[in-house]
């Protein structure tokens, strides 16, 4: 899939010295863009992100070995997004419970808006190591809950990864099956909260 060059379209000018970080970091943003619209890492190609920064294919290379890493950079920065989207709902609630809550509503609200990078991000074969830190940031805070009595006893780790799963896989098969008469996703996501953590909601009208 082709995207438009910039306006301005003609021969780049080098970098001078100490932007080449500059130049890369246009790389990825255009990788990103590119990923989000054609929701398939297969399909984009070195060549095409030349173009959008107005570089020659050749010069890409100077920043990455090939498409895989580049592919890869661009996940880790739009991963990097939606963890800090979760933290940061998760740290302006003070109840260990509605925090954990928040994190997944958070998680869902940053993939309702990126749907094509989020279908890269779980189906692509590139590897992604970066994806364990939200696993991490789960665990704790499935922790928390269960320090805090909210939660049913157990092993946080094991708890976390039957969340992640649950809540990966009805994201994916939302933007994949849209056809399918869907429950609200906070109902859904609740009910994974009750069911696999053992959680203990606060009453409705204390929810956000």
């Amino acid at each position: 899939m082709d995207h438009p060059t910039r306006p301005d379209s003609g021969p780049r000018r080098p970098n001078a010295r100490g932007q080449g970080d500059r130049l890369r970091e246009e790389l990825i943003s255009a990788a990103v863009r590119m990923l989000g619209d054609l929701a398939d890492d297969e399909s984009l190609s070195l060549r095409a992100v030349a173009r959008a920064v107005s570089i020659s294919p050749t010069s890409v290379y100077l920043y990455f070995p090939d498409r895989d890493a580049l592919v890869a950079a661009a996940m880790e920065r739009c991963h990097a997004e939606m963890v800090q989207a979760a933290d940061d709902a998760e740290a302006a609630e003070a109840d260990p419970a509605l925090a954990l809550r928040a994190r997944v509503l958070a998680q869902a609200a940053w993939v309702q808006e990126h749907p094509g990078l989020y279908k890269v991000m779980h189906e692509s074969t590139v590897g992604m190591p970066f994806k364990e830190v939200l696993l991490t940031r789960t665990v704790a805070a499935v922790q928390r809950c269960m320090s805090a009595g909210v939660a049913s006893p157990g092993d946080a780790a094991a708890v976390a990864l039957d969340l992640r799963t649950a809540v990966v896989g009805m994201l994916s098969l939302r933007i994949n099956e849209p056809e399918v008469a869907w429950p609200p996703f906070t109902e859904q996501a609740d009910r994974f909260l009750v069911k696999l953590v053992g959680l203990v909601l606060p009453a409705e009208p204390a929810r956000r």
